[in-house]
């Protein structure tokens, strides 16, 4: 038998049994569109933390205050440590060679209040540098000034969702607003940004570094974050971090180095796991797939045996049974795949109108991998009917005595 007679054959097969054809053609579509899906969640979540990374600059050093034995992870963000790391440690470590820019960083949350409305928020205190390490800038109004690195101005920034919240449509450049128990001037509004790093940037208030010494009463710092020269030398960097602090403090290393590559690579390991694990979960729903052709297909073996018996008696062979069954399973599962993969990629042209901040789209591997299983499930499960019809005897089938 020819291919295209084949085809022709396989055709009027599927028109005769409509719902069977849609129920399969669903069953596989449904299959192959789940593994897209899934693992687009995780290759988006890769490229959305890939993106975050970009945008803080390429070459980030952290610098944590206590020693941690682990690296690349997220440190916990309070807790006791033996030294504090102090404004004055922060300002030796950006006179090392190769750092461009360091910007300290306290962190504390406070209410924020403007006539009858208030509200608590994160308050970062730091200097002007602050905003060429995270590469951010202000929307209106102006940035910290140089002062700020020295002095406790009462000044301050505010993301523009907290602006919104305290002043509505109003201007807010000029005004003052209650921080704490400190009257503070708004001298800028931060730029949109959304959330970078678990930080709502658009919620946030910004301070000088020493208004929020004196605001947290804490002369310790949060963390210090360095941007590093493209043509420096990151590993010597960090053994001069470690050195200028244990020279500062005694000869303890009482600090922990994060570089952006550890953070970024710690990510990936852990996204890459989730995805390959929530491929090996929506390749059930092609299993499932797989088994239900089985079944209709043994259904179809015993609804065709006179037809069967026909084939075999003008000719077919045992073989060519088997290629008929075989082939229409596998048509099947073509056009499923193709239903399945019109279907996934239509909900993630919608999802990124909808969502588009979030990269959603499959890694390169997604489709083809999703399309085997299919082919792999449908021929595995489609060779028991096949045998079954291809041992049916012509005269008995015929007949419709044999099942």
């Amino acid at each position: 038998m020819k291919l295209h007679d084949q085809l022709v054959f396989n055709r009027q097969i599927f028109l005769r049994h409509r719902v069977r054809t849609f129920l399969l053609l669903l069953a596989v579509a449904i299959g192959v569109a789940s593994v897209i899906l899934l693992t687009s969640l995780g290759e988006g979540a890769r490229r959305y933390i890939d993106r975050e990374f970009s945008a803080l600059g390429n070459r980030l050093l952290v610098v944590l205050p206590g020693r941690k034995e682990t690296t690349g992870g997220a440190p916990p963000i309070y807790g006791s440590v033996p030294r504090d790391l102090t404004l004055e440690d922060a300002n030796a470590l950006a006179r090392i060679p190769g750092v461009l820019a360091m910007a300290p960083i306290i962190a504390g949350t406070t209410t924020v209040a403007q006539g009858s409305r208030s509200r608590e928020v994160i308050t970062l205190g730091s200097t002007d540098k602050f905003f060429d390490v995270r590469k951010m800038d202000v929307g209106s109004g102006k940035r910290l000034g140089i002062r700020s690195r020295t002095e406790a101005l009462a000044v301050c920034v505010l993301g523009v969702k907290l602006k919104r919240e305290l002043f509505g449509a109003r201007r807010a450049l000029g005004e003052w607003v209650r921080v704490g128990e400190r009257r503070m001037r708004v001298i800028g509004v931060l730029e949109e940004r959304g959330e970078s790093l678990g930080l709502d940037l658009r919620d946030m208030l910004l301070i000088p570094v020493r208004t929020a010494e004196q605001l947290f009463d804490s002369p310790g710092l949060f963390r210090v974050i360095m941007d590093i020269a493209p043509t420096a030398d990151i590993e010597n960097v960090q053994r001069r971090v470690l050195a200028t602090v244990a020279r500062r403090h005694d000869g303890d290393e009482d600090i922990t180095l994060i570089t952006q590559d550890s953070m970024l690579a710690a990510f990936n390991n852990i996204l890459t796991a989730v995805t390959l694990a929530i491929t090996a979960i929506s390749s059930i729903s092609l299993l499932v797939a797989g088994i239900l052709i089985m079944n209709i297909s043994l259904i179809s073996v015993s609804q065709r045996r006179t037809e069967i018996g026909l084939l075999k008696a003008i000719g077919a062979n045992s073989g060519q049974i088997k290629q008929l069954f075989v082939g229409e399973s596998l048509m099947l599962i073509s056009m499923g795949s193709v239903v399945g993969i019109s279907f996934a990629f239509s909900l993630i042209f919608i999802f990124a109108r909808l969502w588009p901040s979030f990269p959603l789209w499959p890694p390169l591997w997604a489709v083809p991998a999703a399309v085997l299983m299919a082919f792999a499930t449908g021929l595995v499960f489609s060779i028991i009917p096949a045998r079954r019809a291809a041992a049916l005897d012509p005269v008995l089938a015929l007949r419709g005595l044999q099942l």
